[in-house]
């Protein structure tokens, strides 16, 4: 086959770096499926994967890119034939097996999920792993008793990938949400219109609140940002609530006590895109494809960008700048 485009990423010593490279097939890894890509999200981790400082990745060279849909161009695998339309995020990709900053990527057929049903290529990378993960954490919420007439939910770093569809998928679901941002004056409309009740700024949740509980004020809490804030949150989630957590940008580590746990019954609930079951998987995605579909979200948040650009979005997203979703363009 003749040579396809790449975004590559090399280390040489402590540096690394990035650039576009012509590949043919003989470069790919081993895998049962050759996908024709056609779109990859661009998240967090994919800017970690691109940073000396950000160790998602062992061994370079790689083609970062955590998340594809695409078309099957050739398969060894009976579930999956050429032609049909495929979506995959997590496992690997993108940190140990060549990801989705390709125009052709060779994939294990465990990985792969046929694309869901309501949803087309674009779709479906505008949610990726940031909307997977949201969906996770409505799911997650839900299923330890969190429902909408439990209370209101608070969403952190919501103008994020992981926060802006939060918004718009519990807001479907029938809560009533909180969003809180550090961007308040700038994107408070937006997030209003993404479905949330009120907005607040990022220092109201961080203020701290004296002794060991505060006012039971959230229901629930889904928390894509990590760091010291969490010990704030749980002082003051309502009785039997919950917070689903599933990030790091603000910090891998929180200082608290026990109480919120022994005295309110509050639950942490750990939310983990990566390695998801496959069944648990699928049924999030089908979810994602029609009750949950985060129209709202998708129709305002999603920004398409180039192969050639992705230096650039990268860049934007470590330095905590980036607003909503940006998907890569491969075909």
């Amino acid at each position: 086959m003749e040579q396809f485009l790449a975004y590559m990423v090399r280390r040489d010593g402590a540096e690394l770096t990035g650039q576009i490279e012509k590949r043919t097939l003989d470069d790919l890894p081993e895998g049962e499926v050759l996908v024709k890509v056609l779109y990859s999200g661009v998240n967090y981790k994919d800017g970690l994967a691109v940073s000396p400082e950000g160790k998602v990745v062992k061994d370079y060279p790689i083609v970062p890119g955590i998340d594809l849909a695409g078309e099957v161009a050739k398969s060894d695998h009976p579930d999956f034939r050429e032609g049909d339309l495929v979506v995959c995020t997590g496992y690997g990709l993108g940190v140990s097996h060549d990801g989705g900053f390709s125009e052709y990527a060779r994939i294990p057929a465990d990985w792969l999920l046929p694309l869901p049903e309501g949803l087309n290529p674009r779709e479906a990378m505008g949610i990726g792993t940031a909307g997977f993960t949201a969906a996770l954490s409505v799911d997650r919420l839900l299923h330890s008793g969190v429902s909408p007439e439990f209370g209101p939910v608070l969403v952190t770093g919501a103008t994020g990938g992981v926060g802006s569809f939060a918004v718009d998928i519990l807001s479907k679901a029938g809560y009533s949400v909180t969003a809180s941002t550090g961007k308040l004056e700038q994107q408070k409309d937006w997030l209003l219109s993404l479905g949330a009740a009120s907005v607040i700024g990022r220092d109201e949740i961080q203020a701290a609140i004296a002794g060991p509980l505060g006012k039971q004020r959230w229901a629930g809490v889904i928390d894509p940002v990590g760091g010291p804030h969490l010990a704030q949150l749980f002082k003051s989630i309502r009785y039997g609530g919950a917070l689903a957590l599933s990030g790091l940008t603000g910090g891998t580590g929180f200082e608290g006590t026990v109480f919120p746990f022994i005295l309110r019954g509050v639950e942490l609930l750990g939310i983990d895109s990566v390695y998801c079951p496959k069944e648990r998987r699928q049924r999030i995605w089908s979810k994602l494809g029609r009750d949950w579909k985060p129209e709202r979200a998708l129709a305002k948040g999603i920004h398409e960008a180039a192969l050639q650009d992705l230096p650039e979005v990268l860049e934007t997203i470590l330095q905590g700048k980036a607003v909503g979703r940006t998907v890569i363009r491969l075909a």
